[in-house]
C-alpha cells in the first residue's frame, strides 16, 4: 500500500503512520494548491466503542521545500487536543449527533494550525473541531453536514479540514504481496492460476486526513503565483510528516508524559517510496530523515528489487528488462529529482540535482478538468502524477509501468520496453472507491453500520 504498515516501528504506531501525501492544484479554484496528508491506516468502520483520532502526542507536518533543497520551506503544523464531557460513561456518543457541537458528542477532537516560514511562526487558528467519526444512522444521520461543518476558514484565503475520510488509495494488496501476483495476468505468473479481476483491499477502510487549500503564492519563494510551467519557481516539493517526542515516561495510574525534542517517526513523499523501494533494514531510518538526505537511497531507486522480481516471477514476459543493468535515470527522474526540461515535451517538475522523495508540483500547470486520466502523465495527462499526486491518480499502476521499463525509453531512446510494461497493473482504477468533487476531495467514511460493502468483491 502507498505507506500503510510499510515500516516495522511505524506499523506498530498507526496514529502517527502517514498513510498518502496528495498535492495537486485545486480543480474547483486552480489560484489554489490542495494538500492531504493521511494518517491511521485501515480503520475499521465498525471501530468502537473507542473510535479512531489524532494522537494528543503526535506532531503532525506538512512540508514544503520550494529551492530545491530537500529541506522544510514552509511548514503547516498540526496539533490536537480531546475533550471528554462526560468521563462516567462508556459511550463515545451520548445522543444523535446533529453538529459537531452537539453536548451528545462525548468525546470530541480539536486542533491548532500554525505556519512556519524560516523562522517565523504564525499560529493561524487554535480550537478548531473535527468531526466526529461516522458511526451510523442512528448517532450521526446527516454525516456530510458534520463534515461540512468541520471544514474552517483560515487567515489568508487559506482553508483546512481534519477528520475522518473513505481511503482513496486503492490497491489489490493481498495480490501484491502473494509474490506480486497481478490478478489480470496471474495466468503469466510463475506460480499461475486463472485470470481474475482485481480486489481493492482497501474498500471500505478509512483515515484520519488533514487537508489545506492556500493560495500558490504561500508556498513559493517569492511569495508569487506561478505562470510559466518551465520556469523552477513554478515547482515545489512536497511531503508530510509525524514526529513524537524523543522521551515517554510511563507513570502510576496509566498516565504518561512526554519530554523532549520532537523526533520524526514517519514521513511520506511519493507513493510506496519506503514501501517498494527501500529494503526492510533501512524503512524505520528512512521515515526518520528529511527528504535531503536521500542520496544514501539512490542505489534502490537505480536498481530496484521489483525490476529484478517482475521477470524472475512472470517467465518470459519482460525479457527487455530482464536485461536491462543500466542504472535507472528515468526512475532517479520521476522520484528522486523531478523531470527536467526536454524528457516529456512541454513538461518539467524539476527540482535540482538534490536527491530527494518528494511529490514535486509544477503550478503553472492548470488542473484537467474534463476526462482527467488516472494514469497522471503516462495518460498524457500533465496535471496528474508524478506532477504531485491527486487523490484518484492511479499510482500503482503507474509505478508499476514504470519499474517494469516504459519510463526508461524517455531516458535512453534505443531501449524498446517489452510489451506488458504498457499493460501491467493490478487491475484497479478510481471507480474501486468514491472520491467528492470539492474539499477535501476524499470520499464519506463508510458508517460502522454499513458492514456490506467491506466484502472485498
Amino acid at each position: 500500500m502507498s505507506s500503510h504498515r510499510e515500516a516495522p516501528a511505524i506499523s506498530k504506531d498507526p496514529v502517527a503512520d502517514n498513510t498518502d501525501t496528495y498535492a495537486f492544484v485545486s480543480p474547483d479554484d486552480p489560484s489554489t494548491v490542495t494538500i492531504i496528508a493521511n494518517y491511521l491506516p485501515l480503520e475499521a468502520p465498525f471501530g468502537g466503542p473507542n473510535f479512531f483520532e489524532f494522537g494528543e502526542d503526535v506532531l503532525y507536518d506538512i512540508h514544503i521545500d520550494n529551492d530545491g533543497d530537500g529541506e522544510p520551506d514552509v511548514t503547516y503544523e498540526f496539533q490536537f487536543t480531546t475533550e471528554v464531557l462526560n468521563p462516567d460513561t462508556f459511550l463515545y456518543n451520548t445522543g444523535q449527533i446533529t453538529s459537531i457541537s452537539d453536548q451528545t458528542w462525548n468525546r470530541r477532537q480539536f486542533y491548532s494550525v500554525t505556519r512556519i516560514a524560516g523562522e517565523r511562526r504564525t499560529v493561524l487558528a487554535e480550537q478548531l473541531a473535527c468531526p466526529p467519526c461516522n458511526i451510523g444512522p442512528a448517532s450521526t444521520p446527516a454525516y456530510d453536514d458534520l463534515a461540512a461543518e468541520a471544514v474552517h476558514s483560515l487567515p489568508g484565503g487559506r482553508t483546512v479540514f481534519a477528520g475522518q475520510r473513505l481511503d482513496g488509495f486503492y490497491v489489490d494488496l493481498g495480490a501484491v504481496f502473494d509474490l506480486a501476483d497481478l490478478r489480470p495476468f496471474q495466468q503469466l505468473h510463475i506460480y499461475g492460476m486463472a485470470n481474475a479481476a482485481g480486489v481493492n483491499a482497501v474498500h471500505g477502510f478509512s483515515v484520519h486526513s488533514i487537508a489545506v487549500k492556500v493560495p500558490k503564492s504561500d508556498l513559493t519563494r517569492r511569495g508569487r503565483t506561478p505562470t510559466d510551467p518551465s520556469s523552477r519557481d513554478a515547482v515545489v516539493g512536497v511531503w508530510a510528516a509525524a514526529s513524537r517526542q524523543r522521551s515517554l515516561v510511563r507513570n502510576w495510574g496509566a498516565t504518561t508524559t512526554e519530554l523532549g525534542d520532537w523526533v520524526q517517526v514517519s514521513r511520506l513523499g511519493n507513493p510506496l517510496f519506503n514501501e517498494v523501494i527501500v529494503p526492510m533494514g533501512a524503512k524505520d531510518a528512512w521515515n526518520a530523515l528529511t527528504p535531503a538526505d536521500d542520496d544514501q537511497f539512490l542505489q534502490y531507486v537505480e536498481h530496484p528489487e521489483l525490476a529484478r522480481l517482475l521477470p524472475a516471477l512472470y517467465p518470459g514476459v519482460f525479457p527487455q528488462l530482464a536485461g536491462l543493468t543500466a542504472a535507472r535515470a528515468d526512475l532517479v527522474a520521476i522520484l528522486l529529482t523531478g523531470l527536467p526540461s526536454g524528457v516529456v515535451p512541454g513538461f518539467q517538475n524539476y527540482t535540482g540535482g538534490t536527491y530527494a522523495d518528494m511529490l514535486r508540483l509544477n503550478l503553472a500547470i492548470a488542473p484537467t478538468t474534463t476526462n482527467p486520466s488516472p494514469l497522471g502523465l503516462l495518460g498524457g495527462d500533465a496535471a496528474g502524477f508524478p506532477n504531485g499526486r491527486r487523490v484518484f491518480d492511479d499510482v500503482v499502476t503507474i509505478e508499476l509501468r514504470a519499474v517494469a521499463g516504459l519510463t526508461y525509453a524517455l531516458v535512453n531512446k534505443s531501449y524498446k520496453p517489452d510489451a506488458a510494461a504498457s499493460q501491467v497493473t493490478d487491475g484497479l482504477d478510481p471507480s474501486s472507491t468514491q472520491y467528492l468533487d470539492g474539499f477535501p476531495y476524499l470520499g464519506t467514511p463508510q458508517s460502522g453500520y454499513q458492514t456490506a460493502p467491506l466484502s472485498l468483491v
